[in-house]
């Protein structure tokens, strides 16, 4: 059986297993923890004897949730008007045939599915189906497509229903969700600069790969940035660099959109504002650990303190900056 080529540390079929919120075989459980989750929804088996065998993990942070599912049997699903979310499915396995408005999408693990807010769908769930799930809050959609605008959205951002996986956007799109899935499957408490870069990569990605009302106008070339602009945004990242900052936090200070933001800092620093921001959470880290005492925290203690959630690239960028490991500094 074909199975989606997602290469996290935490395999696809194994991810959030501490996360378990349902296991039944009864229809009507499965159906009111959908509604927990997403919203009221209409449930049917197409087996005429109802046999589901439901299994779902799901793990909210932040304005994101996380989740992987599966039904255990052929059902159909119909759900309310989704209002306040967009909901992305990606297959691990099976197929979905899904009903968005005017558009029908077959879902496999080459093809996932995007389900906007305010738009009626059904989805028939095939009975050897197990899907990888992210429910993004449209507040949080919505403020990150207006910063990058520099201006209020006139209508609701719609996605194209079809999110192919098998192409160069795809990868770049499954690299980031098995990044996501390992920090959700194995971090108990995740520290707020963790939720920000989570929330922050997954809603940028989506809106800079996943065609939608916007797809044109964010990608035509914006207005350069006063160099103001950008000694503002520089002292806000010295000053907060403790706290868990998106690009969008640095853009409204700014007074700016997000696009502007990128423009000023490639012309006038030759660099963005995330890796500015990494630059100064290096060195903070640098810092933090020559003042270290023996017997005090490790270098994962610090590293995720401000930010570092994978251990590897930041033990790259630290010694490449440094000359030396973060353990070699913390020896001294």
């Amino acid at each position: 059986m074909e199975q989606l080529s997602f290469r996290p540390v935490t395999p696809p079929e194994t991810v959030l297993a501490r996360y378990e919120l349902c296991r039944t075989h009864d229809l009507e459980e499965a159906r009111q923890w959908g509604e927990k989750i997403f919203c009221e929804n209409r449930l049917c088996a197409v087996d005429s004897k109802g046999a589901v065998n439901t299994r779902i993990y799901y793990r909210r942070i932040g304005s994101i949730g996380i989740g992987r599912m599966s039904y255990g049997g052929a059902v159909t699903i119909r759900p309310d008007v989704m209002e306040n979310f967009a909901l992305v499915q990606m297959p691990i396995r099976g197929e979905e045939r899904i009903e968005v408005g005017s558009q029908r999408v077959v879902c496999n693990p080459h093809m996932g599915s995007v389900l906007n807010s305010h738009t009626p769908t059904l989805i028939n769930h095939a009975s050897n189906t197990e899907k990888l799930i992210i429910r993004i809050d449209r507040s949080l959609l919505e403020r990150h497509c207006q910063q990058l605008l520099g201006r209020t959205l006139r209508n609701q951002i719609e996605f194209d229903s079809s999110m192919p996986l098998n192409t160069v956007a795809g990868a770049r799109w499954l690299r980031m969700v098995g990044w996501v899935y390992d920090c959700v499957s194995q971090d108990d408490e995740i520290p707020p600069l963790m939720v920000a870069q989570l929330e922050s990569g997954l809603v940028s990605l989506l809106l800079a790969n996943q065609p939608h009302t916007y797809s044109a106008e964010l990608a035509s070339e914006g207005p350069s940035l006063a160099p103001s602009f950008v000694k503002r945004v520089e002292r806000y990242i010295e000053e907060q660099a403790h706290e868990p900052i998106s690009i969008v936090d640095m853009a409204e200070h700014a007074g700016v959109s997000s696009r502007s933001l990128f423009t000023g800092f490639r012309r006038y620093r030759n660099t963005s504002p995330m890796l500015y921001l990494k630059e100064i959470r290096l060195r903070r880290v640098n810092e933090e650990l020559k003042r270290l005492a023996p017997g005090g925290d490790t270098v994962t203690a610090v590293a995720f303190r401000w930010g570092f959630s994978h251990l590897g690239h930041f033990t790259t960028d630290y010694k490449r900056r440094f000359g030396e490991s973060p353990s070699e500094t913390l020896a001294h």
